[in-house]
């Protein structure tokens, strides 16, 4: 390692390069390992406050939506019961899921650290002034990251738990919803959604690179739509208003993204119309 600090100033090799890339998925598990320890050993307050809670009525969401059909006059749409019980039929199958889901856990609570680490491996092929906005860049992308992961939770995870957990084809079919199903479904939701939100900052580095540019990004906008719908319908119910509220935050991440673009090839515009000092 101390030898390819050295060489960071000059010219790295393909396995040089190979080599920081190994050591920045060795810390960036190492980071993951830690937060899943951590995540391991919260178990009651993981499992019973934060996994099983969009299973009770009380959710914030449902007494939320609630509150709001209230005022418009459609009492019908308070949740006051969600009929399914959460199970586990197989021998293992609480102690996996403990696992995996200690493990998604280290995950997100490491992020900013990954972030940070794909940040020290991009950063030589930087220009000095961007390398100054590293501090940014970690914060921007984990507070896009944690804020999808609270739509996520808190908008996706409660509209899919109602929807599936209540739904019937028949009076006589009980839904017992299989433990490792249960979180799947939610792990999806929310991880799904914090990985969207990175959007903005996809773009930027895209158009960076000159794979993007404002007016790509306008052109094909209608079918950016399309993409979102058919996203918004992989990770919702199948009812147009939870897709509706999953594809307008998606749309204004989009827009955003337009305006980042803009701004990107405003910037590399102005250097190159810069004159080169000889």
């Amino acid at each position: 390692m101390a030898k390819i600090k050295e060489k960071e100033a000059n010219e790295m090799s393909f396995l040089d390069h190979l080599e920081v890339l190994r050591w920045t998925l060795v810390r960036s598990a190492v980071a993951v390992f830690i937060g899943s320890a951590l995540a391991f050993i919260m178990k009651g307050f993981i499992f019973n406050q934060i996994i099983l809670l969009p299973k009770d009525p009380r959710f914030f969401t449902y007494r939320f939506l609630c509150t709001i059909s209230k005022k418009f006059g459609f009492e019908d749409m308070c949740i006051t019961d969600i009929p399914f019980i959460v199970q586990s039929r197989t021998m293992a199958g609480q102690f996996s899921a403990h696992i995996w889901t200690s493990i998604t856990v280290g995950f997100i609570l490491a992020f900013p650290f990954i972030i940070y680490e794909i940040w020290k491996f991009i950063k030589p092929g930087l220009y000095p002034k961007e390398q100054k906005n590293a501090k940014s860049f970690i914060i921007i992308s984990s507070l896009l990251f944690f804020i999808g992961i609270v739509f996520g939770y808190y908008v996706i995870t409660p509209l899919s738990v109602n929807f599936f957990g209540g739904y019937r084809v028949a009076d006589q079919i009980e839904n017992n919803i299989d433990l490792t199903s249960y979180i799947a479904l939610l792990r999806a939701g929310v991880l799904s959604s914090g990985l969207l939100f990175e959007i903005p900052i996809i773009i930027y580095f895209l158009t960076k690179l000159g794979l993007v540019t404002p007016a790509f990004l306008k052109k094909y906008r209608k079918y950016a739509l399309v993409i979102v719908l058919i996203l918004a319908a992989l990770i919702t119910p199948p009812d147009v208003i939870s897709q509706i509220i999953v594809t307008i935050p998606m749309m204004i991440l989009y827009e955003i993204s337009i305006y980042i673009s803009k701004f990107v090839t405003k910037k590399e515009n102005q250097k190159s119309t810069l004159p080169k000092k000889v």
